[in-house]
């Protein structure tokens, strides 16, 4: 399906202007125009830093596939690109973001499932990935029928860990606050591998800083990306009417494509673009 080696990802998104916060009850106040609710002065929206064509700071500009459908979902909810404040959303840490109202809706490689949903809810999908594994290029683990006494990292508050503990109980799982520590770890030869969604992986194939990986091919899951909100917001059916006009329109396509170039990936045919279905 793909081994990961490739070159420059993502476009370049505009870097955001840390503006006013919105109103109480993590909604937004009125003040814009939209095709939904009416917009606020700025909205917060959380996303990865540390995942390159996903969700990456490059130096205060903010770039990946996550950010380019988050600016259009914010476009339709009335908000211009300079509008838009950036906030770090690490994985352990989202449905508390969500839950303070530090963000008004997170796009950051976020899995839609059932015990998420009892604390935050959740528009979408507007992507479908599937976890894999990456190694080492001359390592002959194929699949998690491999970790039996490997040493295997991921993400401290990730689905991905979490199906590791639960599936997998002689992997020795090793966590940590990112995935690029993942992989400089995997580098000094102190793990065996690394494993998240498989379109993560191969960006962090192609910008390892050392070492040579692949992934493995191999996907044992499906991850349902979905747009994290606080509990009883009503923005799930904007924020999806949003996602079904950027795919009609090509524009989900387009941004795929540009955060993918000279990427050896191809998102799952069957699965993609998705049907944002998840409004409660």
């Amino acid at each position: 399906m793909r081994k990961t080696r490739y070159g420059a990802l993502a476009m370049a998104a505009a870097a955001a202007l840390t503006l006013s916060a919105c109103g109480g009850g993590g909604e937004p106040e009125s003040g814009g125009e939209g095709t939904g609710e009416a917009a606020a002065d700025s909205v917060r929206i959380g996303i990865k830093f540390d995942q390159p064509g996903l969700g990456f700071d490059e130096g205060g500009e903010y770039t990946g596939f996550d950010v380019d459908v988050a600016k259009y979902v914010a476009g339709e909810l009335g908000y211009s690109e300079d509008q838009i404040e950036w906030v770090e959303a690490p994985s352990a840490n989202r449905e508390n973001m969500l839950a303070n109202e530090q963000v008004d809706m997170i796009f950051a490689t976020y899995s839609i499932t059932d015990t998420r949903k009892e604390t935050v809810d959740f528009a979408g999908p507007y992507f479908i990935a599937g976890q894999d594994l990456l190694v080492p290029a001359d390592s002959d683990i194929s699949g998690p029928e491999d970790l039996e006494g490997k040493n295997l990292c991921s993400v401290t508050g990730s689905t991905s860990a979490t199906k590791i503990k639960e599936e997998y109980p002689g992997v020795n799982l090793v966590e940590q606050p990112g995935y690029a520590e993942c992989v400089s770890v995997m580098a000094s030869g102190a793990i065996d591998a690394v494993t998240t969604d498989d379109i993560i992986l191969a960006g962090l194939a192609a910008n390892a800083e050392s070492g040579d990986f692949k992934v493995v091919g191999n996907t044992f899951s499906e991850e349902r990306y979905g747009v994290g909100l606080t509990k009883g917001s009503e923005l799930c059916s904007d924020i999806n009417a949003a996602i079904e006009k950027m795919i009609e329109e090509g524009a989900w396509e387009e941004a795929l494509a540009n955060n993918l170039e000279g990427v050896d990936y191809e998102p799952n045919s069957e699965l993609n673009p998705p049907t944002p279905d998840d409004c409660v």
